[in-house]
């Protein structure tokens, strides 16, 4: 996931306290965030070069890095993130 990353303009993000839910308008399909990290990440990702760098800015080191980058790819693979 090199370069920069964003959300999907047509997805509208509901907080939760476990995480989010992800509504896509476009293909009514429903993705949920299971912990607040990813949610940070998530909103992260416009301010951040890459997908990694939002990682490391929401406090998980490169060690840690490997599920939330499994977890953007699948957001990627869905639609509810875009590249900008």
């Amino acid at each position: 996931m090199s370069g920069p990353w964003r959300l999907n303009p047509k997805v509208a993000v509901r907080p939760e306290p476990f995480g989010a839910l992800l509504y896509h308008f476009g293909t009514r399909k429903l993705s949920f965030l299971k912990n607040l990290t990813v949610l940070e990440i998530v909103r992260g990702l416009e301010a951040q070069p890459t997908a990694a760098a939002a990682i490391a800015a929401a406090g998980v080191d490169e060690s840690g890095q490997a599920p939330y980058l499994r977890a953007l790819a699948s957001l990627a693979e869905s639609g509810m993130i875009v590249p900008r």
